[in-house]
């Protein structure tokens, strides 16, 4: 039989969070409760440490750094695109006017 793995949304991570740094629970008391591995908890906590403000952004959802980096990837594809394009043409005009 193979489970389907569970999603959390950010909301449920945040939560958790708050609750793994404000209480004195244990983790892993937190974690059979919410039916969780204590890892979880640890991979959210230090996510919410890196970045607080971006953390867990969901799925297909970039960070905004990441969001303005792909664009500038994709815009710089196409400039070079289009300069491959006119160095073809400026090498086919430049042929036939000889």
């Amino acid at each position: 039989m193979v489970q389907q793995r569970r999603r959390f949304d950010a909301q449920f991570k945040r939560e958790t969070v708050r609750l793994a740094q404000e209480s004195n629970r244990k983790v892993s008391d937190i974690a059979r409760d919410l039916n969780i591995r204590p890892e979880m908890i640890y991979r959210w906590i230090g996510q919410q440490k890196a970045d607080a403000e971006n953390a867990f952004p969901g799925k297909g959802n970039l960070k905004p750094d990441e969001a303005y980096v792909r664009k500038l990837e994709r815009e710089l594809k196409q400039a070079q695109e289009d300069r491959d394009i006119l160095k073809k043409a400026l090498a086919y005009f430049s042929k036939n006017e000889r």
